[in-house]
């Protein structure tokens, strides 16, 4: 058993609960490398008044914490050097002071972070039911990955049945629930991924009517070919290369959801594609960010839950177990490597 090991073991047979946490040690350049993260440990907090203590099992693993890697501020303000890395997590109430929750629950934590242990006032955490759903679905189709999907693609792509639906990064955990709601809506789908295992998933698990690999030397001839009758929806989580291709498939009045730019967060961005589309196509082009529009949680959790339980929406897991996989894990799923929902089992 390695010292630390030992040590951890000596403590908690003491009562004394140690932290182990994942922060920044340094702001990466280009895709981020293990250097930029370090493991350490601390004590594990107490919950002062209105506060809980909660033992995390699964941290989801997303995209968005690349960007606050950066000193650039975004949507969010920059992580410090010494934070710990932001991210969702499920869990367990190990102790409370706050009447809305009891020791014993089983919660997701929108901020809870790359560690073992937080700390909640409870504004950000939701209970979850496991008799719905596995409690990983709670950190992808009903967490909030699925919202992202259903709240982007409803509200702001606005989707018609028998319109054509493209998605970026289609098999990811906000791209495969986006396809599989076009599909419910009666639209016709297409999604771009990287590679052939992925071009079987979106046509075998996920329903996508056609699947274009934007690996292949091909691939601008082969998106023009799925959408021979243009795109009416196009849900952009890459930006890049990828977004400059479909723009100008884009049907008169058609909706491009800017959802995340996942090929520009390592590296300068693209220069985009010629704007005055937008004028003689009539195009809207919405931004959002899920944070803005938590009043339709109970929406989605009906409707989502209804189609999970109808086994209308298929679910792609990665599952790996231990903190210490966490930054591999991450680093793998900005280069595309992943297929669905990235989560690390504590």
């Amino acid at each position: 058993m390695h010292h630390k090991q030992h040590v951890r073991v000596f403590l908690t047979k003491l009562g004394i609960l140690v932290n182990r946490q994942i922060i920044l040690a340094s702001r990466p350049t280009g895709l981020p490398c293990p250097e930029n993260f370090r493991m350490i440990e601390s004590s594990v907090p107490v919950p002062g008044e209105g506060e809980v203590l909660i033992r995390h099992t699964h941290l989801g693993l997303a995209p968005a914490a690349r960007l606050q890697m950066g000193e650039a501020a975004s949507y969010r303000a920059p992580m410090k050097i010494g934070d710990v890395i932001y991210g969702q997590a499920l869990g367990t109430v190990l102790k409370s002071r706050n009447p809305l929750y009891r020791e014993g629950d089983v919660v997701m934590i929108q901020d809870g972070g790359w560690q073992e242990y937080s700390i909640s006032d409870g504004h950000a955490v939701t209970k979850v039911e496991s008799d719905i759903a596995p409690l990983t679905v709670w950190l992808g189709a009903l967490g909030t990955s699925g919202m992202t999907a259903y709240v982007g693609l409803l509200d702001f792509g606005l989707p018609q049945m028998g319109e054509t639906v493209v998605v970026s990064a289609a098999s990811g955990a906000v791209g495969s629930m986006v396809g599989q709601i076009a599909r419910i809506k009666g639209c016709r789908v297409v999604g771009i991924a990287g590679g052939q295992e992925k071009m079987t998933h979106l046509r075998r698990d996920f329903g996508y009517d056609a699947a274009v690999d934007y690996k292949d030397a091909a691939f601008d001839e082969a998106l023009r070919e799925a959408c021979s009758a243009g795109i009416d929806v196009y849900f952009d989580n890459v930006g890049g290369h990828v977004r400059d291709v479909a723009w100008p498939l884009m049907n008169r009045n058609g909706r491009i959801v800017v959802c995340g730019q996942i090929s520009e967060y390592n590296d300068s961005p693209a220069s985009g594609p010629g704007w005055f589309d937008i004028l003689a196509r009539r195009l809207s082009v919405r931004g959002f960010i899920l944070s803005d529009h938590a009043n339709r949680r109970p929406d989605f959790l009906r409707d989502m839950g209804a189609w999970y339980r109808e086994g209308r929406i298929a679910i792609r897991e990665e599952v790996q177990e231990g903190l210490d996989l966490a930054v591999p894990a991450f680093i793998a799923m900005l280069q595309g490597k992943n297929s669905g929902k990235a989560i690390i089992k504590l």
